[in-house]
């Protein structure tokens, strides 16, 4: 594809990154976050698929799976191997059937719950539980205290000891 565009907005991107097509893409991303998503759904990739979530700290929670955040606002899934692919569509099954689960946690715990229970019936689809790398920064009070450095406790000593770390 080949834009036109005035060479105002050509160094209006070059500011956002200096590969054009990229900064295109951040730009758009805000508005891509912006769209409504499914509760949950199954993103391609060829002939691989993974399952993609609106974010919901009860799904963490309830299940012991952490999510992974995407550019989108949505996240991925992962869990450690102490978990099996079964051991979770349980456990999603034990919340839909909870009448205290929130609506919109509910929406996303039955899509989780169709989507395996669908891959799992299907003769041509074969469920595999696979290791992502999850990059994490560690707060204060977990970091390994060095020899010689003082921890403090105060918030904003807290606050600037973090990093964060865009994948």
């Amino acid at each position: 594809m080949t834009l036109t565009l005035p060479d105002a907005v050509i160094e209006a991107l070059g500011s956002v990154d200096r590969d054009l097509s990229r900064a295109v893409v951040r730009l758009a991303q805000t508005q891509v976050a912006k769209q409504k998503h499914p509760p949950a759904e199954l993103t391609v990739f060829g002939g691989r698929a993974v399952i993609v979530v609106n974010p919901t700290r009860t799904l963490e929670e309830r299940t012991g799976v952490v999510l992974v955040p995407l550019s989108d606002g949505r996240a991925l899934i992962s869990f450690d191997g102490s978990m099996t692919i079964a051991q979770l569509e349980l456990k999603i099954q034990d919340a839909t059937d909870d009448p205290k689960l929130p609506k919109d946690d509910a929406e996303i715990f039955e899509s989780i719950r169709h989507i395996l229970q669908d891959a799992r019936r299907a003769e041509d689809v074969l469920v595999q539980q696979r290791h992502i790398i999850v990059v994490e920064t560690r707060t204060a009070a977990r970091r390994p205290r060095r020899p010689g450095v003082s921890r403090t406790t105060s918030k904003n000593a807290r606050k600037n000891t973090k990093r964060r770390i865009d994948i």
